[in-house]
């Protein structure tokens, strides 16, 4: 990739690439054509970003959780995704080790940014996730999990914290990993 046209990738955002993900130059490179063909600035607005999600959840309301999830990956704070945010950001949540897509988890709960998350913010990212469900799958859910208190409320208990305590992210990490129940109830997949 010697000699950098304008427009290409540059060598250096493409070698820290490299290094951060587990990506190859070719898929890079590819994937920063398609960034620059729908995003000509070489940035994505976080109403860009709510587009996107809106498209692979039409028959919910995709905002609020897009909004948290464009502030995790959004890590300089400028208010746009840049190509290499964007990157991460798509290696962590669908490639990356399951520690690192929890760094990622704990971002999106730590509303905000101090390094803790509360069960208030667990409250108002469940809330979040609780948009995205079809009505089909929410009567599919556990009775002590079938709304966005609830699901907070069973979270926030596998930290074996009071409701005013917070938890930091190690302690995140690791509650998570150590309980199968606690990693569900982080995410959400729709069925098939």
């Amino acid at each position: 990739m010697g000699n950098t046209k304008s427009g290409a990738v540059s060598k250096e955002i493409l070698e820290d690439l490299k290094l951060k993900t587990k990506f190859s130059e070719t898929e890079i490179v590819q994937w920063y054509e398609n960034f620059k063909r729908q995003c000509p600035t070489g940035r994505i607005s976080q109403e860009e970003f709510q587009n996107i999600y809106r498209k692979f959840f039409p028959d919910s309301d995709a905002n609020t959780y897009a909004q948290h999830v464009f502030r995790s990956f959004d890590t300089n704070d400028d208010g746009t995704l840049d190509f290499k945010e964007y990157i991460i950001a798509l290696h962590m949540t669908s490639t990356g080790k399951t520690t690192r897509k929890l760094e990622w988890a704990f971002s999106l709960f730590d509303v905000d940014k101090n390094g803790y998350i509360t069960k208030t913010e667990v409250k108002e990212i469940c809330t979040a996730i609780f948009k995205l469900i079809s009505k089909e799958d929410m009567a599919k859910l556990p009775q002590d999990e079938n709304t966005a208190e609830k699901r907070a409320e069973k979270l926030w208990k596998y930290f074996e914290k009071d409701d005013d305590d917070r938890v930091a992210e190690g302690e995140f990490v690791k509650g998570v990993l150590e309980n199968d129940g606690a990693l569900r109830l982080i995410q959400y997949e729709p069925s098939k």
